[in-house]
This record gives C-alpha cells, sequence and structure tokens, in this order.
C-alpha cells in the first residue's frame, strides 16, 4: 500500500491517492482534474473510487474529470449533498456514506467517521493507522467554521473525537503537511480548547 499526496489547485488542498498495487483510491480530488487524470494514467493506476472528506469547491473540482475518464463511484456524506453556491462549485457524486460505514477500495477499507464543523458532512477516512482528515483537522489547526454550515460547537466536538483515537495514527489534512494525534493533542491551541487544557 502507498499514499501520494497531490496539492492541487490554487488552494493546495490536498489529493491522496492509496494504492495498492495498481489500484486504487482517490480521495478529495481538487482542481486540476484532467491532469491527475494523466498523472494516473503516467503512473499505470487505476482509480476504483473517489471518497471525500467534503463538498467544498477546492476539493471535489477535479471529481468529474475522473469520472469522465474512467468511470467510478462517488462518496460523499449525505449532509453535504445539499450544499450549494459558489463553495459547492463542482460537487458531484452517486454515493453516500455515513458514520461507521466502511469503504472498500483496491482491497484497502475505509471507516467513515462522521466529524462535522467546518461542513456539515465533514467526514474523516480511516484506513488502518491512517486518518485522512480533510479540513476538519490541520497540522496546528483546524478547518474554519464561518462558512454557511460551518458550526464551532461541533467542531469541538469533532475534535475532541479525533483526540481519544490512537496518538500514533498519521494524519493525513486538507491542506499543509501531515502530523500526528499525539502531536496535535499537545500542541494544536484548538484541540487543546476543545479537550479543555
Amino acid at each position: 500500500m502507498n499514499i501520494t499526496v497531490l496539492p492541487l489547485g490554487s488552494l493546495q488542498a490536498n489529493c491522496y491517492v492509496a494504492a495498492n498495487g495498481s489500484r486504487c483510491a482517490v480521495i478529495d480530488p481538487g482542481a486540476q482534474g484532467v491532469q491527475l487524470a494523466g498523472w494516473l494514467k503516467d503512473n499505470h493506476l487505476t482509480p476504483e473510487a473517489i471518497l471525500l472528506t467534503h463538498g467544498h469547491f477546492d476539493h471535489v473540482g477535479g471529481v468529474r474529470a475522473l469520472v469522465e475518464e474512467f468511470g467510478m463511484d462517488v462518496y460523499l456524506h449525505e449532509a453535504d449533498t445539499t450544499m450549494s453556491g459558489e463553495l459547492a462549485q463542482g460537487l458531484y457524486w452517486n454515493k453516500t456514506y455515513g458514520e461507521g460505514d466502511t469503504i472498500t477500495v483496491a482491497d484497502l477499507t475505509f471507516t467513515v467517521h462522521h466529524t462535522p464543523g467546518h461542513t456539515p458532512g465533514s467526514v474523516c477516512l480511516q484506513m488502518e493507522e491512517n486518518l485522512f482528515a480533510g479540513d476538519t483537522l490541520f497540522a496546528g489547526s483546524c478547518g474554519r467554521t464561518d462558512f454557511p454550515g460551518g458550526s464551532w460547537e461541533q467542531m469541538m466536538a469533532s475534535l475532541c473525537r479525533l483526540a481519544a483515537m490512537e496518538s500514533s495514527y498519521t494524519v493525513f489534512p486538507g491542506h499543509g503537511g501531515q502530523t500526528t494525534i499525539g502531536r496535535e493533542k499537545e500542541s494544536n491551541p484548538y484541540m487543546k480548547e476543545a479537550l479543555g487544557k
């Protein structure tokens, strides 16, 4: 199993490609979908599904190009399916998932953790000891809650929930570099606030 990060678009949203041999899952294919499709073909990878952590444009902009090129299911939490406006530009899905669901793609199993706050349908996707956190948790920070559908109270509850996970888990955030749950519990001011520290 191999995880590749590809920061895409003007906002440098992290797209992750989790590959098992020549088969893979694509998580949050942000802008530059045509280029991403070319990268996948150049690397002899066949995507079998797209998993979205939330519905904002910078994370979903490449979905349609990939679907047109490869044809596959696109998963989104049902609470983000009603998202509209500029923030949801380019949003497309054909399957929904929710809390506790498990999705197997390329023989890799992802568990869905519903972590609202940034959007009503934000999720973190756990694969073994790896957590694809979208815009819920960043290294040293957390996602904005001032967009439509955002909630500071829900974000605090979601950060508490993530803090209860194993400290050794590697966090792959929607923007910026990777971190660990343990590191964020020790130094992330937002997670510490959520924990009452």
